[in-house]
This record gives C-alpha cells, sequence and structure tokens, in this order.
C-alpha cells in the first residue's frame, strides 16, 4: 500500500495531484517567466517615441486586476503605473489609498498596452499598440488563478473584452459584466464633463464599484 504525503492528493490510477505549496510555487514561476519575457519584448521598439519600457505589476496571489489603456510620460519615466492624475482620479473613484492600490500581491496591473504608445497630432495619447495585448495581455491574466474581478478601464479595454459599443453604454451596464467584470471610463480630465452629463455614474456606479471591489480582495 502506498501511503499519501500529506500535501499530496490521488489525482488518478498511477498519478497525484501536487501539493498545494508546490502548485503554487508552479504557478508562481510560470508567472514570472511570462512577466520576464514581457519586460524583455521589443515588437513595437521602432514606433515608440520613448523606446520600450513595459509597465506592470502581476502575482499569483492578486485578487483584483486593473486593465487600462497604456502608460503616460509620467508612467514611463517613474515605471509605476497609475502614478499620474488619471491614477489619482480612479483611487478616489475606488476610495483607495495608495499603498492599497499598490499592494501586488492583492492588486495587478496589466494595461492594453505595456508601454508608452506616444501622442496624437491633436495632443491626446496615442491608442495602446496594436501588437500588445494579443501579445501579452491574456498571458499574464490567465496566468494569474486567483483574480476575482476585473476593472476594464477606458474604451480600449472594455471594447476588447466586451465588443463594440460606445463607452457609456457599457458602464451604464456595469451590471452585465458582474461578478467577473466592472467597466469604467478612463479617469482622466477629460471625464469630467461626461461625468457631469452623467450623474448616475457617481450616484449609482461609484458605490456598486467600491462594494465589488471589497468584496474581490476579502
Amino acid at each position: 500500500m502506498t501511503v499519501l504525503d500529506a500535501t499530496q492528493t490521488r489525482a488518478g490510477p498511477g498519478k497525484f495531484a501536487l501539493g498545494h505549496d508546490e502548485e503554487k510555487s508552479q504557478q508562481a514561476a510560470a508567472l514570472a517567466s511570462i512577466a520576464a519575457a514581457a519586460r524583455a519584448c521589443r515588437i513595437c521598439e521602432g514606433a515608440l517615441p520613448l523606446g520600450p519600457r513595459p509597465v506592470f505589476r502581476v502575482s499569483t496571489t492578486a485578487r483584483l486586476l486593473i486593465v487600462g489603456q497604456a502608460p503616460g510620460t509620467k508612467v514611463h519615466e517613474t515605471g509605476i503605473p497609475w502614478n499620474d492624475p488619471s491614477g489619482d482620479r480612479l483611487r478616489r473613484w475606488l476610495q483607495m489609498d495608495r499603498d492599497t492600490f499598490y499592494d501586488e500581491a492583492r492588486i495587478a496591473i496589466v494595461p492594453m498596452g505595456l508601454c508608452y504608445p506616444g501622442r496624437l497630432p491633436n495632443g491626446g495619447d496615442a491608442p495602446p499598440r496594436p501588437e500588445c495585448a494579443p501579445l501579452w495581455r491574456e498571458r499574464l491574466s490567465n496566468a494569474m488563478p486567483d483574480i476575482r474581478l476585473t476593472l476594464l478601464v477606458g474604451i480600449y479595454a472594455l471594447t476588447h473584452t466586451l465588443g463594440r459599443g460606445a463607452m457609456t453604454d457599457h458602464v451604464r451596464g456595469f451590471r452585465d459584466g458582474l461578478p467577473r467584470y466592472f467597466p469604467l471610463p478612463h479617469p482622466s480630465w477629460r471625464t469630467t464633463a461626461w461625468e457631469r452629463r452623467n450623474p448616475w455614474f457617481e450616484a449609482q456606479v461609484l458605490p456598486a464599484l467600491r462594494a465589488s471591489v471589497t468584496a474581490a480582495l476579502r
């Protein structure tokens, strides 16, 4: 008779399931390998005005995933995601302090484009590079097994995950994606006028957002 170690369970004839610690170790190693490859990515190098600097945060224990657009210049300079006025506003929406927001063990941050894509002729940020999300978004997300809720922030994240549609319609229908997804506008200064025109966002969406994030992080 074979005696099972306390960390093993029978997985089938002649097979054993991995113990919890070993499984977690393998998951962490797999994610680290994908993250290292993403940080070394140079696919878009020739199109990036400031050169490649992938900015993201991942862990196998994270329960909340924030998917935004792409780094701006300040984020590119510091290497810290959402380290700008848009990040300040997002944290106000969440009612979350910086220490909690940047607790990588609980919160992962993976934008649609990992590197700063440059500016448009009208002065706005360029869209995320189209090569990036197909290469890295799902690979990084799928390697984080404990994610309970994903915040889709801005039209690029919304369209990629939920399909085409107006940003306002996606956000207004936030209940449709729960408990897996929560759609949000991008928290740039340009959203100020949109919020004034849509008071239901503060009255209905933000309380539900905070409750959903609290539940996911428990």
